[in-house]
């Protein structure tokens, strides 16, 4: 295979099979890859956190329950507003889609 040909395989996108793309199923992909990018880029922040056991250390717990806290915040900030991928990536799926 060659470089040519792999670009034109990812510029044509999938095919659909005879579906229409769906707008709804589009954008929730847009904002669950734009979270778990957020996701990402939070966990280096809560990582480098002291973790040494102090009164006001949550422990082991803590540290078992510290990635679904950063996934949630993801989430909540993507809900938000986000950092703005949403839009572009919803816009270059949604035409990805649609060609044949």
């Amino acid at each position: 295979m060659t470089i040519s040909s792999t670009s034109n395989t990812i510029a044509q996108g999938f095919p659909l099979h005879g579906q229409k793309a769906d707008a709804a199923k589009t954008l929730k992909s847009a904002q669950d890859f734009e979270s778990m990018a957020i996701n990402q880029m939070l966990q280096p922040m809560f990582a480098t956190e002291d973790d040494s056991d102090n009164m006001f250390s949550g422990g082991a717990g803590e540290k078992q329950f510290r990635p679904m806290l950063v996934e949630q915040i993801a989430k909540q900030m993507e809900n938000n507003g986000g950092i703005g991928m949403t839009d572009a990536i919803n816009r270059q799926m949604l035409a990805m889609q649609e060609q044949k």
